[in-house]
């Protein structure tokens, strides 16, 4: 077989992977470990493409050292097209399970941040997402948040794709479930785009963004920083008045985090109209959306109350 072709994928009666397949792969695991950048580029993208749908064909790249290889080869070159196939090669080596555990106790973190950095778009792109994968065990949130990677998401959450602005904002907020991680994502500058998304329709990623501001808002910093945009409030008041049910009960969770901590975001959002679509969701809403509706309406009228007025008043 010419070198750098890619085999037919075949499995032998007992249903492994065929001899041809299995030289192939070793003979590219073997070409990662060369200096040479034109074996390292056919290895990286032939292994690349053989782990896209097969859990065969991962089990056996990761119990042939390709993992170290790969993680080694990003460390090694400079070389954008290597770097973006061997990351990539991370990621669906990933989608294994129990490969997750391998590729962060071989060190991958750090080398996929990198990328996630200084890569292209498409290599940048994957990297996020390898990061969203890795992060769905809860072990290595903490790892990964820890890693410097909450910049370069906060950035590709501006910069890139629709796609990869998605898989940004969903490492972001898998990350987000560990709590020290909410800070570091406020650090980073993530609510300013998340708030912008709310509003463009053309990346329709509201859903995305409402999901995300929600967690962060369970922290003092995300509260602060949600509060100080100055547009967030309004938005989330034409969310809970117009929006979608699901938007709705998120935007209500991220309201009623302001308000419990800060009476002016109260006062402000009465002005704005916000008590009677509440009072619409705490009867139609979904059960925690009318919880969470009924909370938020206590905290405007106990504040109206105080001011001698009643809930639903335009003006205090």
């Amino acid at each position: 077989m010419a070198g750098g072709e890619l085999p037919e994928v075949k499995h032998t009666r007992g249903g492994g992977l065929s001899k041809e397949v299995k030289e192939q792969i070793d003979a590219w695991i073997a070409d990662l470990s060369e200096l040479k950048p034109h074996g390292r580029r056919e290895a990286a993208q032939g292994l690349r493409l053989l782990t896209r749908k097969s859990s065969l064909n991962r089990d056996y790249i990761a119990d042939k050292g390709g993992i170290p290889s790969l993680i080694t080869v990003i460390l090694e070159t400079e070389d954008q097209e290597i770097r973006k196939h061997a990351v990539t090669t991370l990621l669906n080596l990933s989608i294994n399970a129990h490969l997750k555990d391998s590729i962060v106790n071989a060190g991958g973190i750090d080398p996929i941040v990198e990328v996630l950095k200084s890569g292209d778009m498409e290599a940048r792109e994957n990297a996020a997402a390898a990061l969203f994968s890795l992060s769905m065990k809860t072990t290595n949130k903490s790892l990964i948040g820890s890693s410097d990677a909450m910049p370069g998401l906060v950035k590709l959450l501006i910069e890139g794709s629709k796609q990869g602005k998605k898989d940004a904002a969903s490492a972001i907020f898998d990350l987000a479930i560990c709590h020290e991680n909410k800070a570091l994502a406020v650090r980073s500058g993530v609510i300013p785009p998340l708030i912008q998304l709310l509003t463009d329709e053309k990346q329709g990623m509201a859903d995305e963004a409402l999901v995300t501001l929600a967690i962060l808002a369970t922290h003092m910093e995300g509260q602060e920083a949600i509060g100080q945009t100055g547009t967030a409030i309004p938005i989330l008041v034409d969310i809970i008045s117009d929006g979608v049910p699901r938007n709705k009960e998120n935007a209500t969770a991220i309201l009623l985090e302001l308000c419990s901590n800060d009476v002016n975001h109260v006062y402000t959002s009465t002005k704005l109209g916000v008590c009677g679509p509440l009072g619409e969701l705490s009867s139609t809403g979904s059960a925690k959306a009318r919880r969470k509706a009924k909370k938020l309406l206590d905290l405007h009228r106990h504040a109206q109350h105080l001011l001698g007025s009643t809930c639903g008043s335009r003006s205090i």
